[in-house]
């Protein structure tokens, strides 16, 4: 099957992340993105996450003050385990 390429249009106060949130997509996905207000993620449509797409949220997650993330894409809950992140993206204390 293919997989479609990331992205994470804005509606409101939300990103709804999908697609592939992997290493090839980081640099072109975190210039749109950087620059972004949102309090919540969505990943609903997010089809696959690496550790570079964990940064990616991570990173947003921390810079946006993203008080929800709504979705669990196949790995993110391994990725999140193995690099102690809490649900919110945030480092779990």
């Amino acid at each position: 099957p293919t997989v479609a390429p990331a992205a994470a249009p804005q509606d409101g106060d939300t990103l709804a992340c999908g697609g592939a949130l992997e290493r090839a997509a980081f640099a072109s996905l975190w210039s749109k993105l950087r620059a972004a207000k949102a309090r919540r993620l969505d990943l609903s449509a997010v089809e696959s996450v690496d550790s570079a797409g964990l940064a990616l949220l991570a990173e947003l997650s921390a810079r946006l003050g993203i008080a929800e993330v709504v979705g669990s894409p196949p790995g993110l809950a391994d990725l999140r385990r193995a690099y102690r992140l809490d649900t919110s993206l945030a480092f779990a204390s």
